[in-house]
């Protein structure tokens, strides 16, 4: 699934989430000409990313979506320090205007993978397409099983919506969380890189399917480790 038609947002809503990361609320205005109303939903699946580009940048720029496709509004996490695409969007505010320049990524169709457990893995902002997967999940809870999140970041400030957890954890989620650098902060959780988490979690489960986001190198050891742990190669997936 992939969309290429080029469309205008509007940032709605702009809030600090995890240090030096913004999450920005965007909705796609209407063509000139046309009431508000107008503006069309954009179209895309769980893990799928969205070309943005803003100002007179004609460079475009990569970001998961982090809202579910049903959401009223368009949702991306947006690091200060993540290349030239965070420089020329952190710092950007409500009313200002972005150009959606198109939909890629295969994202995760989960309709393939009704009632089964499914597992989420992230690493930093790598929760952004992940989060985008479990608003879609917990929308119809009774598709799929048991629902697992691990999330691992460098130190406990990087925890991208954290005023979100309890409400995941309301609706049945497994969350565990892991840091891999904790020194100089306060922290009680487990310590080390969020594959490690899997030795607690996978072998309760049944008929799973993991959904994996993260760097390339934090990817391929997690491969490797649920293969290591007898889940099949085509039960390991990553949105692009």
């Amino acid at each position: 699934m992939k969309d290429t038609t080029s469309r205008q947002l509007v940032i709605t809503r702009v809030r600090e989430q995890g240090r030096e990361i913004r999450s920005f609320d965007m909705r796609p205005m209407a063509a000139a000409g046309e009431g508000a109303a107008a503006a069309a939903r954009v179209e895309y699946l769980p893990g799928q990313v969205a070309s943005l580009r803003a100002g007179d940048d004609a460079r475009s720029f990569y970001f998961a979506f982090a809202s579910a496709p049903e959401d009223e509004d368009l949702e991306f996490l947006i690091k200060r320090a993540g290349g030239d695409g965070g420089q020329a969007l952190y710092h950007l505010g409500e009313g200002a205007q972005v150009e959606l320049t198109g939909v890629v990524g295969h994202g995760f169709a989960l309709d393939a993978h009704k009632g089964k457990d499914l597992i989420l893995i992230a690493m930093g902002t790598g929760i952004a397409p992940l989060r985008s997967t479990l608003r879609h999940a917990l929308s119809r809870p009774d598709d799929f099983g048991q629902l697992v999140v691990l999330y691992g970041v460098r130190t406990p400030d990087d925890f991208c919506y954290r005023n979100e957890t309890e409400t995941w954890k309301a609706a049945g989620v497994e969350l565990r969380q892991v840091v891999s650098k904790p020194d100089g902060y306060e922290w009680a959780g487990s310590t080390g890189y969020v594959q490690s988490l899997l030795d607690h979690v996978l072998p309760s489960l049944n008929d799973p399917v993991a959904f994996v986001c993260g760097s390339p190198e934090m990817i391929t050891h997690t491969r490797d480790r649920l293969q290591e742990m007898g889940l099949p190669p085509d039960s390991i997936l990553t949105n692009y």
